[in-house]
């Protein structure tokens, strides 16, 4: 578990790196939350829910969390397990009878859990991805199951990511448990954990509290809205909605030692890496998990993505710390931001903490025509760090003071000028007015930085 002042301060700076992430990528809105020390430690919202009718995005606006679902799904097949109603290794025809005789009723469900059953990924007519058309219900599922091209590889061969595989998992829930997909998750996960921020699919009767999803940038100046569909046949491999609150406890609930949902021993086999996803070493799949490594620590989560909502989440079982990040585009960098929550923890843990902190009255968001840096206090050490990147940490530069009103650069990259100085001037009341950087040009609190019509060449002396 993170040192408490630490991680006060990663998520201090979390915070600020956020709010600045979502109007410098132009996300519509981001939605976070992170779980440390047995509860939630952090949660807060940026943006919008609904950019045209200029509705702030809250906390408790909800997203479509799409391929979290498998999670979902997968922790209750291990709950079937543990009750003796499924085994993992048995053919899902044994319980899908529709589609005895075929190629995938021969699959084991511990080979669809870990996408290496061989099954399409969405069928060869997947346009309800782009909401072209409706998704698959019961009886559209079933053919494609049914059809012998459906089967793509063979089993075991390799880890291939399938919804189809999923979708054929939540019918599989169905019949062992005597119970509707939706209604089973509902009642044996969501209800269990007490949270009303989530559900297995979309809830007419709620339409009020979901976030507007949008278009992507890149074919497009401007983003549009799209509409929220309901996933149908397939809301075990991406129907679920949540908020980040809710989404981080339920991932607590795979944490050891916790028996809400599943023993330990269920949870051990879900979080076993049994595939990798490449030709590379991370990430990897277990049973209804994407376990990668971030910096030189193992994680578990799952990603979504939705039209108009990508989302991830990511539990360090280790330091029993969650991040969820939720955004409402199609091309929201939800993954770079949860990173980032883990990497500035290990920035705050990189070293020692001093015994005295240092001033935090240097720190703060500075700008000037070459763009932004922050000052943050991490660990109790000042950095400076590039509020624009994917990864602020990247290339931190490490400062010590230098008088009451100087900062030097004593480590990071030599072309950020070692051995040179931050140069401050305060104002009366103890507030930064301008920072000289450590290349000699001065920036201003990003608050009060502004352009003119057009820069001109000054003749004022600096």
């Amino acid at each position: 578990m993170p040192d408490a002042q630490n991680l006060k301060e990663a998520l201090s700076y979390f915070d600020s790196w956020l709010a600045f992430s979502q109007r410098f990528q132009r996300i519509p809105g981001v939605q976070a939350a992170v779980y440390a020390d047995d509860a939630i430690a952090f949660s807060a919202a940026y943006g919008s829910a609904d950019v045209e009718q200029g509705v702030a995005l809250t906390e408790q606006h909800l997203f479509r969390i799409a391929s979290h679902s498998k999670s979902f799904t997968a922790t209750a097949l291990l709950q079937l397990a543990e009750q003796g109603k499924v085994r993992l290794d048995d053919k899902v025809a044994m319980y899908v009878t529709e589609i005895v005789g075929t190629p995938l009723g021969e699959r084991a469900i511990r080979e669809l859990l870990s996408h290496a059953a061989g099954v399409t990924r969405d069928s060869d007519s997947a346009d309800f991805w782009q909401l072209g058309a409706p998704f698959p219900d019961r009886e559209h599922l079933l053919r494609v199951l049914q059809d012998p091209g459906a089967a793509v590889l063979a089993d075991s061969e390799r880890f291939k990511y399938s919804n189809i595989g999923y979708g054929l998992l939540g019918l599989v829930i169905e019949a062992a448990s005597g119970t509707p997909y939706n209604s089973y998750v509902q009642t044996e996960i969501v209800d269990k954990l007490g949270l009303a921020g989530l559900g297995p699919e979309l809830d007419p009767a709620r339409s009020h509290e979901y976030a507007t999803g949008y278009s992507a940038l890149a074919y497009a100046d401007s983003r549009v809205p799209i509409d929220h569909v309901d996933t149908r046949a397939l809301a075990s491999a991406t129907g679920f909605f949540g908020n980040a609150r809710d989404l981080v406890s339920f991932w607590s609930a795979h944490l050891d030692g916790d028996v809400r949902l599943l023993t330990d021993d269920s949870k051990r086999k879900m979080q076993h890496p049994a595939w990798k996803t490449s030709d590379k070493d991370w990430p990897q799949y277990g049973l209804g998990l994407q376990i990668a490594k971030v910096g030189e620590r193992q994680v578990f989560g799952h990603s979504g993505g939705y039209p108009g909502h990508i989302t991830r989440s990511f539990v360090d079982a280790e330091r029993r710390l969650v991040v969820s990040v939720l955004t409402n585009a199609i091309d929201g960098p939800a993954t770079q931001l949860a990173e980032g929550l883990l990497k500035l923890v290990d920035l705050a843990e990189s070293k020692p903490r001093p015994e005295e902190a240092g001033p935090a009255r240097f720190t703060g968001r500075f700008a000037n025509l070459w763009g932004v840096f922050d000052v943050a206090l991490l660990g109790g050490r000042l950095y400076v760090l590039d509020p624009a990147a994917l990864d602020p940490t990247a290339d931190p530069t490490a400062l010590e003071p230098a008088g009451d009103d100087a900062l030097r650069a004593v480590g990071g990259s030599g072309y950020q000028a070692v051995g040179e100085c931050y140069r401050y001037t305060f104002a009366a009341t103890g507030e930064v007015e301008s920072v000289r950087d450590s290349s000699g040009l001065i920036a201003h609190p990003i608050h009060g930085f502004t352009l003119p019509d057009r820069v001109r060449v000054s003749t004022v002396q600096a």
